[in-house]
């Protein structure tokens, strides 16, 4: 048991930590940021798609549909779990014969059973966006664009150079990447996987991985955001995410057991 424990830790929580270390070690106490940038800037003095229409929707636009539908399916479970267990045998017989003919009741059924799921993807993408938001208006960074390193008026500065715990740092909203974040942010699906063991866990972890490194990078290429951005975001994005699973399911049901059986399963999922 304490050895389940401390691979789970050192995989979900020491991973990230070290990979902050290191954006901080290589992008934030150098120049790398802006020799990415100046390498797609110079020598045409603009970024190579920062006016591109089609770009832009292809990437950044129409790629927000993956996040919202996965965040607005999980809400819109999280309302109907609450339906199939106010239906009584007896007192409702013939509603739930209808709900069977139209194959109602077995989503009814599977949304209750799922119900703390749903709720923790619904709470999980609030808190992703809630510590987004907060660090962007607590460090007032700007975006490479709006800096006088690519033809802008504001100066650029670094995050730890401007963060403010108690109040907003600035107008500046340009770190972490946001639009990054919501790839990222499918890696709530990893830690619902983690709680019933599913053997594509992982999976799930790195297809969120390459997602949001995908969405961030594209900002990039457009002069919206330095490439640590994205990287900072997938870290802050990973832990926040962490944290809401421990509160809603505890390290036990996340970290997989050699001693489960199928029955643990099924008492899991119910």
């Amino acid at each position: 048991m304490p050895n389940e424990r401390s691979n789970f830790y050192a995989w979900n929580l020491g991973l990230p930590i070290a990979i902050a270390l290191a954006i901080f070690v290589v992008f934030d106490l150098t120049s790398l940021d802006e020799v990415i940038s100046n390498w797609l800037y110079y020598p045409n003095h603009e970024f190579p798609f920062g006016h591109n229409r089609l770009f832009e929707n292809l990437t950044h636009r129409w790629p927000r549909i993956i996040p919202d539908l996965t965040g607005e399916a999980a809400i819109i479970g999280s309302i109907l779990s609450f339906i199939w267990p106010l239906l009584k045998p007896g007192r409702d017989d013939r509603l739930l014969t209808a709900l069977e003919r139209l194959r109602i009741a077995p989503l009814l059924r599977f949304t209750a059973r799922h119900r703390r799921d749903f709720l923790f993807i619904v709470v999980s993408f609030a808190v992703i966006t809630g510590m987004i938001h907060f660090f962007k208006s607590h460090t007032s960074i700007y975006c490479p664009v709006e800096t006088t390193l690519y033809g802008g008026a504001m100066e650029k500065k670094e995050w730890f150079e401007n963060f403010r715990m108690f109040h907003e740092a600035g107008p500046g909203r340009c770190w972490p990447g946001g639009h990054a974040s919501g790839g990222f942010t499918m890696v709530a699906l990893y830690f619902v996987a983690r709680r019933y063991q599913w053997r594509h866990a992982r999976a799930i972890l790195y297809a969120s991985m390459v997602l949001g490194a995908i969405y961030g990078t594209t900002r990039v290429l457009q002069g919206w955001h330095f490439m640590s951005h994205t990287f900072w975001a997938g870290v802050i994005v990973w832990i926040s995410a962490l944290l809401t699973a421990l509160a809603f399911y505890g390290w036990r049901q996340l970290a997989p057991s050699t001693e489960a059986t199928p029955s643990a399963f099924a008492a899991v999922a119910r």
